[in-house]
C-alpha cells in the first residue's frame, strides 16, 4: 500500500508521519502542496506543522493549495484521508470535516501527552480499536478548540461523526471535549494530537509499563492498511 503524505510550507511532522507508515508495513509516498498529482496513491496524509497563511486563520491559505482540489476529489471518491493537528485544519477549512478551530481557550500553546476515549472505530482510520478504547496520544497545538454551531454539534453527534474525545482534562477549550472529528462517510478523519509521536517504543509517551513506551498511534496506520488489504 502506497499512503501520500503532503508537505505545505510550515510543516514540521511529515518525516514523523512518513516513518509512521513505514513502521507499519506500507510505503511513504512524499508530496508536494503545489503540485497537482496524488502520484495515484491509495490513501493521504496531511501532516502537522505551521502552514503559510496561519496567522490569518490556521489552516485557512494551505486549504486552497493547488494539491487540495486532488484531495477533495480522491476524498469524494472514498480514498482514506488523515489530517493531524494543523492538516486537521486544512480538513475543516476545505470542508471535508465539520467544524472549525480557534485559539486554544487559555491562549496558551500546549504541549502534553493526552488521553483519548475512541468514540467510532469504524472510520478508515480507527478500525484496529474498539469503540470505547482509551488511548494516549500526544498533542502540541496553539489553535486546537474544536468549534461549531450547536446545529452542526448535534449533527455530527447524533451521526456518529465525533470519533475521538478527550478525556481526564479538556487542553484547549474545544466544545464536546471533541478532539477528532470525520466525514459522514468515515474515509476522511482529522484530529488535534499526533498519533505519528506514538509509533515506536522509546519515542512514545510514558505508560505504566515503561518510560516512553506508547504505541497507540501506530493503530491509526495499521487501521487504514488493513482495510486496503481487505477491501
Amino acid at each position: 500500500m502506497r499512503i501520500g503524505v503532503i508537505t505545505f510550507p510550515g510543516s514540521l511532522d511529515d518525516r514523523d508521519a512518513q516513518r509512521a507508515v513505514r513502521i507499519a508495513g506500507a510505503t511513504p509516498v512524499a508530496l508536494w502542496h503545489g503540485d497537482h498529482d496524488l502520484q495515484d496513491v491509495d490513501a493521504v496524509i496531511l501532516p502537522g506543522g505551521f502552514a503559510y497563511g496561519d496567522y490569518l486563520r490556521a489552516g485557512a491559505i494551505a486549504s486552497f493549495a493547488p494539491i487540495m482540489s486532488e484531495v477533495v476529489d480522491a476524498a469524494g471518491r472514498g480514498v482514506p484521508v488523515l489530517g493531524i493537528c494543523n492538516g486537521f485544519q486544512m480538513l475543516a477549512e476545505a470542508r471535508l470535516v465539520p467544524g472549525a478551530h480557534t485559539r486554544n481557550a487559555h491562549q496558551q500553546f500546549i504541549r502534553r501527552d493526552q488521553k483519548m476515549r475512541v468514540e467510532n472505530a469504524g472510520t478508515s482510520w480507527t478500525t484496529a480499536f474498539e469503540t470505547g478504547d482509551e488511548i494516549v496520544i500526544p498533542m502540541k497545538n496553539a489553535d486546537g478548540r474544536f468549534v461549531a454551531d450547536a446545529e452542526t454539534l448535534a449533527r455530527i453527534e447524533g451521526e456518529g461523526q465525533v470519533v475521538f474525545r478527550y478525556l481526564d482534562v479538556n487542553p484547549n477549550g474545544s466544545l464536546n471535549d471533541i478532539a477528532g472529528v470525520s466525514n459522514l462517510a468515515g474515509n476522511v478523519v482529522g484530529l488535534m494530537p499526533h498519533p505519528e509521536h506514538a509509533t515506536e517504543p522509546g519515542f512514545g509517551p510514558d505508560t505504566p509499563a515503561a518510560m516512553s513506551s506508547g504505541t497507540d498511534g501506530l493503530k491509526f496506520f495499521e487501521s487504514v492498511i488493513g482495510a486496503f488489504v481487505t477491501a
